[in-house]
């Protein structure tokens, strides 16, 4: 995912492509399944290490549907069993009425071997609603990825106070100003405080405050 300088999501988006790209050098290959895949936007991360692209997404999402393959939901997904070697989901499992069948789903999909790299939020506003339901912490993702089978092999959280902190404080600032000031005001500045929490975020340790955890998890 690519994002200008003066994007609202442009701090976030940068660290998460950073470790996307490492994750996806370090264990993506074959088949990929993308779980709740929006409009692709890690496609050019992952491509060069896997075979095969596939977009699973449901027709109701707020999303453009031109990169969907497959029309389902990450709970009740429409594949056969062990039909992939990698499953990608980012940001789908706070969206998922029941998380724990939906990681069962994509234990089910993979081939023996195959990895998930999945991220989910700690800290966040809600968003897309109604369809906002969970919040996860390290404890309960790694009960949930055991409790289906898989063996965690990373868990990550990606930031600290600092990143969680300056992306909520840009969206309230972007949400205050009237919808005309937003070029003028709102975009130089959420530039320049996410350029901030750019700088101080390699000093903040405070990984309890994460706005995001990034799994690898492998079945076995």
């Amino acid at each position: 995912m690519s994002d200008t300088w003066w994007s609202i999501n442009w701090l976030v988006h940068r660290i998460m492509n950073r470790h996307l790209a490492h994750v996806a050098r370090a264990h993506a290959q074959g088949r990929l399944l993308d779980v709740g895949c929006g409009e692709k936007p890690y496609r050019a991360i992952f491509a060069p290490f896997v075979t095969e692209h596939v977009g699973l997404d449901h027709a109701g999402t707020q999303h453009a549907c031109d990169a969907i393959d497959l029309y389902g939901y990450a709970d009740a997904i429409p594949a056969e069993a062990m039909s992939f070697d990698t499953v990608l989901c980012t940001a789908v499992l706070e969206h998922v009425e029941e998380p724990a069948r939906a990681i069962e789903e994509m234990h089910r999909v993979l081939r023996p071997g195959g990895v998930l790299i999945l991220t989910a939020p700690l800290f966040w506003q809600v968003h897309e609603a109604p369809r906002d339901f969970y919040r996860y912490t390290e404890y309960g993702l790694r009960y949930l990825f055991e409790k289906a089978g898989f063996t965690i092999v990373e868990l990550t959280p990606l930031s600290g106070f600092v990143v969680t902190f300056t992306q909520a404080f840009v969206y309230y600032v972007h949400g205050l100003l009237p919808r005309w000031l937003v070029p003028v005001v709102a975009w130089p500045l959420r530039a320049v405080i996410q350029a901030v929490g750019y700088a101080l975020a390699p000093m903040d340790r405070s990984t309890d405050f994460t706005w995001m955890y990034l799994v690898v998890a492998q079945k076995l």
